[in-house]
């Protein structure tokens, strides 16, 4: 073994938690499986791997075992560990969506423009929604599977209301930028025709004026991720 496996992180880490890196720590087989989600005989193998390859020292006295992890297990954690916060802290922090703008049914201005949704628009992103969304067919697997994380995610909650005649679903909005360029925001409704292949778009403005789009054309969709 010259690369520390996953196996072997994961004891060096639980070895960590318990002082290892300055102590000699009395450890089981056992008590390491259960931590680390393997069994007794794994967890003795894993051990047993790190001491040959000088990334823990071990000192057995009877049924007992003691174990420190050496200078070079904590430098090579150190490592991992300058690697991943690296990765962490530098991957994007938006989901980019790209697609074909296409012609909608005409209901998004209906919806809207209703008081239910206009009052609540208003007080929580800021603005009364242009009548009318932007609808952008997703043509790529990949980007129809990214979108679906925003099912799971809070977003800014609309909720739903009734009008004494019927019941209006809750709509989710997710700030974004059209192109790079113009504010607007995704939104996901509790109630819609489309299927998982069409999204749609809102801002204070027209969107297809002020992007200066038409039917078919190319469009890339930046959505901020909270972490």
């Amino acid at each position: 073994m010259t690369e520390l496996k996953i196996q072997h992180i994961l004891t060096l880490s639980y070895l960590l938690s318990k002082g290892a890196k300055h102590n000699y720590i009395a450890i089981t087989t056992s008590a390491l499986g259960k931590s680390i989600q393997k069994s007794q005989q794994s967890a003795s193998k894993h051990l047993l791997e790190l001491e040959e390859n000088q990334f823990i020292e071990r000192i057995v006295s009877g049924r007992n075992t003691s174990v420190k992890i050496t200078d070079k297990g904590f430098s090579e954690m150190v490592k991992l560990s300058t690697v991943l916060q690296k990765s962490l802290n530098s991957f994007p922090s938006h989901v980019e969506i790209k697609g074909t703008l296409v012609s909608g049914m005409g209901e998004g201005a209906y919806y809207m423009g209703l008081k239910g949704y206009t009052k609540q628009f208003k007080s929580k992103i800021g603005y009364v929604p242009f009548p009318g969304t932007l609808n952008v067919r997703i043509d790529q697997k990949i980007h129809q599977e990214a979108i679906k994380q925003f099912e799971t995610l809070n977003g800014i909650k609309i909720k739903s209301f009734s009008d004494g005649k019927r019941t209006y679903g809750w709509v989710k909005c997710f700030p974004a930028k059209l192109n790079n360029s113009v504010n607007c925001d995704l939104i996901l409704l509790e109630r819609t025709h489309h299927d998982n292949s069409v999204i749609e778009l809102i801002s204070k403005t027209c969107l297809r004026k002020t992007a200066k789009l038409k039917d078919n054309a190319k469009i890339s969709i930046k959505i901020p991720i909270n972490p």
